[in-house]
């Protein structure tokens, strides 16, 4: 199957097939209704709505977002609807759409996670879970699940233990050594990876002496860190056999497909949903476009194909 009679597209990310790499980055594409008059949400490869928790959250207290050099510093603290709301009210809206739908889901603790993610596996319209491990454990004094490997691999075996959706976890960036923390969660169950979340960062306002961001620090996102994100990539795709899904300052085809060629089976875009809605389907045209000047029949013929 082809996009168009084009090239064929598809792409495979742990069981789920694709019709395409291009998919959106949670908290960057609200619930998708939001963009349904602005571009047809069908042709994306996947949808990631807004990080997910069990109970309504309200998030931080602005200023929460702040532009900075080739990117943006963001506080919002995962604000979102909770469980209940989500499934009854922004849902039925996802189920009518022929696009797969991932779930992001976040909890502050073990427990957490795995009731939210047990709730959600067997709620019909759902084609997997995306798993944000950059949270704060507050059973452990606060300390990120991501940034531990053995905590990294505890709250994914939990939660692969519970339920058979397929199961992608996304990596903070803010660590020594990202591979090995890839390395756990692969073991832990995860059908595939998606990397990087955002940089932690600040700014400061020269006038106030006081940051930006009433939150102090943020999350940094957009352009300025897409060579660490690609160097990530290529970095775990050696270490695990399972997909690993690219992000991270990904605004145009080109880099997309750097993401491909370093061995992404698909790329999430996200920051640049805010400076263009239509940036996913440029980026998808665009990849097309590629191949087909390329001579290249399959989007699958060029992913890691990276030569040192």
């Amino acid at each position: 199957m082809s996009d168009q009679n084009g090239p064929d597209l598809r792409t495979n990310i742990g069981g789920i097939e694709l019709k395409n790499p291009v998919m959106t980055a949670s908290g960057t594409f609200g619930y998708a209704d939001e963009f349904k008059k602005l571009i047809d949400l069908n042709r994306l490869g996947a949808i990631i709505v807004k990080g997910l928790s069990l109970k309504p959250t309200k998030g931080n207290p602005p200023p929460r977002i702040v532009e900075t050099a080739c990117g943006m510093l963001n506080a919002i603290g995962l604000e979102n609807v909770g469980l209940e709301t989500f499934v009854n009210e922004k849902l039925p809206f996802l189920k009518t759409l022929s696009t797969p739908i991932f779930v992001n889901i976040y909890g502050k603790s073990i427990e957490e996670y795995e009731e939210l993610a047990l709730s959600l596996n067997t709620t019909e319209g759902i084609a997997g879970i995306e798993v944000n491990i950059s949270c704060p454990n507050v059973k452990a004094g606060g300390i990120a699940f991501g940034v531990d490997p053995e905590s990294a691999y505890k709250v994914v075996k939990a939660i692969r233990q519970k339920i058979t959706r397929p199961l992608m976890v996304k990596l903070s960036p803010n660590v020594t050594d990202i591979t090995e923390i890839a390395a756990r969660v692969e073991a832990a169950g995860a059908d595939s990876l998606s990397l990087i979340n955002t940089l932690t960062g600040m700014v400061i306002d020269i006038e106030t002496r006081r940051s930006k961001l009433a939150n102090i620090t943020g999350g940094l996102s957009g352009p300025a860190i897409k060579p660490i994100a690609l160097r990530m990539v290529w970095q775990v795709v050696q270490k695990v056999k399972i997909p690993v899904i690219g992000v991270g300052g990904i605004m145009t085809a080109e880099d997309a497909l750097e993401f491909l060629i370093a061995g992404a089976a698909a790329i999430q875009v996200g920051t640049a949903n805010f400076i263009n809605p239509h940036t996913t389907i440029d980026i998808l045209e665009g990849i097309k476009k590629y191949l087909i000047e390329k001579k290249i029949t399959c989007l699958t013929d060029i992913i890691g194909t990276f030569s040192q």
